[in-house]
């Protein structure tokens, strides 16, 4: 969960993503939309999906339905960051509300970082409405406020919104691992994450959109404006109005037609752009796709940390349907006493047990290793293979193809992705994370698409991503030994706490 702010300007090859130079010129002649309709119509009562495995895939695709959308934009987010990703992607609503677009967005509130201004300008557009979900120590939330929540809501303050959704026209949408920031898309010059999103059209954007519709008219979440009104010692009492709008609308066009903050060596990667997208369009796999989601406020439990919730129900489901093989990639491996005796019963039955996860190397979250690190060896004793990423996998530079290097260094690749394969034959790609927090506070999503032909195809490359050049085998080697004596006196710190229902 941590954020890492980018410190190197991003590419033309993003600004041009965002501000739609190329797709602008592929809509006008090709109405692509109109090819996504085609593509449902001669598919009636099914569902298209296509796998967006790379940051530039993910990237290309986002900004292609903003820049196309006819009708409307609904959006949820865990993260949504002041980094050059965040800001263009920004512009990009405003742009598609200018043109007459609906756009909603939800936004969690415990990481949000944009400034309350901005928040008010965007909301007070009539084509553009932003709620946050469960705001309790960000929005509109003073410093004392921010406390008692802590002291007197431990509970609500730990039960956060993690889903990750676009829907645009209620007909195509992604869901996945990735947040809004630069990170998850591989343009960060220091950190950048290993993630994937799967992208959808037909009959399951239908069940996306209702679980939109739920979390949009909950009681959890709350218009931006009403943040901002009311007593003085609860809120805080900001206002935009007229020429103060209006000048935040310029700042952010201008931002994103400042072309001088944006390396050259990229430009040629805008060219590809139209046929970039025809070409996933030619790809889309056709079948049964199931959409999965917690109801908000995840589960009904008032005192304890723990209660369950949907997308665990469903999960739990699958690995016990495992005839021959679960394969799972997850960053964080903390598991709960229930899912140890389920991959335990699993196990018992002959299924092989592979998880891909981050190493102390890797990890972008120390708590959360810290959990893991306390029982690894429980895990690797009952029959789970254990593969830990490495912070400079071989497989980056095929991922990263793109990316120039900063001054030389080479950044580190931490893994984000959160998918299961189940006997090669079903594959789930969404947010839930193997730890309580996903398991019982976290809200999550994601799709369960029975299709063999993508199952092999996702398995191959996990299997990729646990090989020697790109993994470390925990059962044979010790992963840890490649990290400073300071960083492994912190986990090992974090490892005395009781904080593993928080993780």
């Amino acid at each position: 969960m941590t954020i890492r702010i980018l410190k190197y300007t991003l590419t033309v090859f993003l600004l041009l993503l965002f501000t739609g130079f190329s797709f602008i010129a592929f809509a006008a002649n090709d109405a692509p939309m109109d090819l996504i309709d085609a593509q449902i119509k001669a598919n009636p009562d099914t569902s298209g999906v296509y796998v967006l495995d790379t940051g530039t895939e993910a990237l290309l695709a986002r900004a292609w339905l903003a820049d196309n959308a006819r009708k409307s934009i609904d959006i949820q987010y865990f993260i949504w960051s002041t980094d050059n990703i965040g800001i263009l992607a920004a512009e990009a609503l405003l742009r598609a509300a200018q043109r007459g677009v609906r756009v909603r967005v939800i936004v969690d509130d415990l990481l949000i970082d944009a400034p309350d201004k901005s928040l008010l300008a965007m909301s007070r557009h009539p084509n553009i409405e932003i709620r946050i979900y469960n705001p309790k120590v960000s929005v509109g939330v003073p410093m004392q406020t921010r406390l008692l929540n802590l002291l007197t809501r431990f509970r609500g303050v730990n039960q956060r919104m993690h889903n990750k959704v676009v829907v645009v026209d209620g007909k195509i949408s992604i869901t996945g691992g990735r947040n809004m920031a630069a990170e998850y898309y591989d343009y960060n010059h220091e950190y950048n994450f290993r993630d994937r999103d799967v992208l959808m059209l037909g009959e399951t954007v239908k069940s996306i959109q209702a679980s939109f519709e739920e979390y949009w008219n909950s009681d959890l979440t709350v218009n931006v404006e009403d943040r901002f009104n009311g007593w003085r010692l609860m809120k805080k009492n900001v206002n935009i109005e007229g020429k103060e709008i209006q000048e935040v609308y310029r700042d952010l066009h201008a931002y994103a037609k400042m072309p001088e903050n944006f390396a050259p060596e990229v430009r040629a990667a805008i060219a590809d752009v139209p046929s970039s997208f025809a070409t996933l369009a030619q790809q889309i796999v056709w079948g049964q796709v199931d959409f999965i989601s917690d109801r908000p406020g995840k589960n009904d439990s008032i005192l304890s940390l723990g209660g369950g919730g949907q997308a665990t129900l469903e999960l739990a489901k699958l690995v016990e349907k495992a005839k021959k093989s679960v394969v799972i990639q997850s960053p964080y491996l903390v598991l709960s006493d229930e899912a140890i005796e389920l991959f335990r019963r699993c196990i018992a039955q002959g299924v092989t047990v592979r998880i891909n996860t981050n190493s102390l190397a890797s990890t972008d979250n120390l708590q959360a290793f810290s959990g893991y690190r306390n029982q690894r060896k429980r895990l690797l004793d009952m029959g789970i293979q254990i593969y830990e990423c490495k912070p400079q996998p071989d497989i980056q530079q095929k991922l990263m193809q793109k990316i120039p290097s900063a001054r030389n260094k080479i950044p580190i690749f931490s893994l984000h992705a959160k998918t299961m394969v189940i006997d090669k034959e079903i594959v789930f790609i969404g947010t839930f994370n193997l730890d309580p927090r996903s398991e019982n506070l976290n809200t999550e999503a994601g799709a369960i698409i029975h299709n063999s032909e993508l199952a092999r195809k996702i398995n191959d490359l996990i299997e990729i991503d646990m090989a020697p050049e790109n993994s470390w085998d925990a059962s044979k080697d010790d992963p840890d030994q490649y990290n400073s004596f300071t960083k492994l006196n912190k986990v090992r710190l974090y490892q005395m706490m009781p904080i593993k229902p928080l993780l």
